[in-house]
């Protein structure tokens, strides 16, 4: 696990909340989904460590919510390391020396070293450096355990597909923050990916539910109808994938 975001670090360089994201998708071994939160469990003090020394912006780790005809390659987990500037994520984290910090007196160096070399638990990892094209304000408090999100990916078809999200899609979002069915409404870019990680795709949309939500508020008539079909024909879009946070640190 260290030795790939290691690798992905010195490569690339979005948010939830800030303006890079290294987004990592994993695919388990089976049977391994214990022993994987085990591992986030332990990185996830690491994480408060370097968000509290200004390395990062924040880290969350996602359960992804199985749908029917998924491939045997599909992702359980998706990883969400944010950066609020290209220099902040270009400065590499020692992940040991954070660890050891956070650890004392807790757990032998030996222990610290086998969690920090662990990645049995993991099939394939499949990384993606997105960066914020823009987004809303997140209401509601931070992000926590339990809280519900939906990805979408999309490719851009069109030149004005990022103006046609920001002049009418946002404002829609916006409606619906107030109204309380959202949260937080995002569009990123892929900048770069790893080798083996998927194609097809331009940009993504993100969009962090509210607690309560109710009817979702939208637009109707004819200029919204005629709006919408230029929305519709700038990009082609995934259908969502719901998203359960597990681990928050910001």
């Amino acid at each position: 696990m260290k030795q790939f975001i290691l690798t992905l670090l010195l490569v690339f360089s979005f948010s939830l909340n800030a303006q890079y994201v290294i987004m990592t998708a994993v695919d388990l071994n089976e049977g391994a989904e214990q022993d994987y939160l085990k591992l986030e469990e332990f990185y996830s003090e690491i994480h408060k460590e370097a968000v509290k020394q200004g390395l990062r912006s924040g880290q969350s780790v996602w359960k992804r919510t199985p749908k029917e005809g998924d491939e045997d390659s599909a992702p359980e987990y998706f990883i969400f390391d944010n950066f609020s500037s290209m220099e902040q994520m270009q400065n590499q984290i020692n992940y040991q020396e954070l660890a050891e910090k956070v650890y004392k007196g807790k757990m032998s160096r030996r222990s610290i070293q086998r969690m920090l070399n662990t990645d049995s638990t993991a099939k394939d990892r499949r990384g993606y450096i997105l960066e914020a094209v823009d987004f809303t304000i997140l209401a509601g408090g931070s992000v926590k355990p339990g809280d519900k999100a939906t990805i979408n990916l999309m490719n851009k078809k069109t030149e004005d597909f990022e103006k046609y999200e920001s002049e009418v899609w946002k404002p829609v979002a916006e409606k619906n923050i107030l109204n309380g069915n959202l949260r937080q409404w995002a569009i990123v870019k892929l900048i770069d990916k790893s080798d083996n990680a998927y194609d097809g795709w331009s940009h993504m949309a993100w969009n962090l539910r509210g607690d309560n939500p109710g009817e979702w508020d939208g637009p109707t008539g004819f200029k919204w109808n005629k709006l919408w079909e230029g929305i519709e024909s700038s990009r082609d879009m995934t259908d969502a994938t719901e998203l359960t946070c597990v681990f928050t640190v910001d």
